[in-house]
């Protein structure tokens, strides 16, 4: 099966992660995830030729990952916009989320929704089927797409991190069941995160510090028994 075409584009004060993934046999495209200003938009306006898109897809709503989902929208306003079902109050706080990091200049404005999505659900772009899976914790809906080669994980995994749960509407229990669910998908797939360098979930299961409790209801060994240590991104 061919493979999903795919270019990053990272933008922002938070160096977040966009893509931008093509359906190899028809040109179909989709953004997965904005950034924080209108860089993207910028960046895709561009582009020549100009990309096919024909869906906008947030993993989830914090600033950076959905703010200048407006800009994105008037440049290309025939793309579906969908968003985690469970993200919906987040999202709608993006109006005032900057406060709750002490600026009021990261607050954005909120754009449109066109489809809500569940856990299981799946996107047709081309040929190519992409997959929802709900992975909350680091927010109320924060999800995942993939297909049988690549996955999209926004801020729930990270090369040898992953999301922090000290955020208001972040659940640390959510997360830690989360993290379970995602990775018993198929190990060979590659993780694309929001922030930092790709991987894979078979790297991260095997060498994660803060994957100790998924190895240990999987019955796999922990370099880390002893006690991780670690860092998380944003």
């Amino acid at each position: 099966m061919a493979e999903l075409q795919i270019r990053c584009f990272t933008v922002g004060s938070f160096q977040v992660n966009t893509w931008l993934i093509s359906d190899p046999s028809t040109g179909q495209s989709a953004i997965i995830d904005t950034g924080e200003t209108a860089q993207l938009a910028n960046t895709l306006a561009k582009l020549d030729p100009a990309p096919d898109l024909r869906y906008i897809l947030l993993t989830h709503a914090h600033f950076d990952h959905a703010g200048p989902l407006p800009e994105l929208q008037r440049l290309f306003p025939q793309a579906i916009t969908c968003l985690p079902a469970l993200e919906r109050p987040l999202f709608d706080s993006l109006p005032t989320q900057g406060g709750w990091f002490g600026s009021s200049a990261l607050n954005r404005p909120c754009g449109r929704i066109d489809r809500e999505l569940h856990d299981g659900d799946s996107i047709a772009l081309g040929a190519t089927t992409l997959r929802f899976i709900s992975t909350p914790g680091h927010t109320p809906g924060q999800g995942c797409y993939y297909d049988e080669q690549d996955i999209f994980v926004g801020d729930t995994l990270f090369a040898g991190s992953v999301g922090r749960t000290d955020f208001p509407m972040s659940d640390p229990e959510l997360a830690d069941q989360s993290l379970l669910k995602l990775l018993q998908l198929p190990k060979q797939l590659r993780v694309h995160c929001g922030h930092g360098p790709d991987t894979t979930l078979e790297r991260e299961l095997q060498s994660n510090p803060f994957l100790g409790h998924v190895r240990k209801a999987l019955g796999i060994a922990d370099p880390y028994s002893s006690g991780a240590g670690g860092w998380r991104w944003r």
